[in-house]
């Protein structure tokens, strides 16, 4: 049998570096994408390099959608809109466009994980950084969405919060100026194998974050049953007189 197959994005530096070097001590055979293999807003360069990772292996096994940027920390009425839009296409269209070209094969082969590198910006509103927060909001639709067009298949997909890593761009971040309380990259790449290896997909479609779940606590947790809307992006009504409801 060939090694399992990971793609991960963005893995020239920070946490897509650590992510594909855990993988592939554990064994994987990892494809390392960044823009000089595949600019992953580029629908034809992704076609062509998710083919040739296929051609090389015959398989994908996960996908790692890492590859992100943030855009500048001011309040939406000050941002730049070229600087706001290619945030959301390098992190929106990107995991998009990857996903879309790995899914047929995961499908076809009735297994695989999707493992998308998400943020607790994502669950809320940001004074400033507007286009990052919703454009993480965003993908956790996209994993939802490929979750469901997945799971019946063997197919299963995540939101990975990785907390703040000390990473290049955390740490040009005024947000984080003079921070000390970093997460441990290795608590990342433990749980993303985890997930990998099929240990938790009771939690596709749903966040898990580095840093507060382990392995175990979302085995415990899961034990007791999940809600439809646990850990997931979901509308609170007021009540259960509320039409949206």
């Amino acid at each position: 049998m060939t090694r399992p197959v990971a793609l991960v994005t963005g893995a020239s530096r920070g946490i897509g570096r650590r992510l594909a070097d855990a993988f592939e001590q554990a064994g994987y055979a990892v494809e390392r994408g960044s823009r000089e293999v595949a600019d992953v807003t580029d629908r034809a360069a992704v076609d062509r390099w998710v083919d040739a990772v296929v051609a090389r292996h015959g398989r994908i096994d996960v996908l790692i959608n890492n590859a992100g940027v943030i855009d500048s920390e001011v309040p939406i009425h000050e941002a730049d809109p070229d600087e706001w839009w290619h945030t959301m296409e390098v992190n929106v269209l990107g995991p998009f466009l990857v996903t879309r070209a790995v899914l047929p094969h995961m499908v076809a082969a009735g297994s695989g994980r999707v493992i998308n590198l998400n943020s607790g910006a994502g669950v809320r509103p940001g004074a400033v950084a507007s286009a990052y927060n919703v454009s993480k909001t965003a993908l956790a639709r996209l994993t939802g969405s490929t979750d469901l067009a997945g799971r019946d298949r063997g197919v299963f997909a995540f939101d990975l919060a990785p907390g703040i890593v000390r990473t290049d761009m955390t740490e040009a971040m005024v947000a984080h100026e003079g921070r000390t309380d970093w997460t441990d990259p290795g608590e990342v790449t433990a749980l993303a194998l985890a997930l990998a290896a099929g240990e938790h997909d009771m939690w596709s479609g749903r966040m898990v974050r580095a840093g507060v779940d382990t392995a175990a606590s979302l085995r415990d947790r899961a034990t007791g049953g999940l809600d439809d809307a646990d850990r997931t992006i979901t509308l609170v009504p007021w009540g259960d007189d509320d039409p949206l409801g």
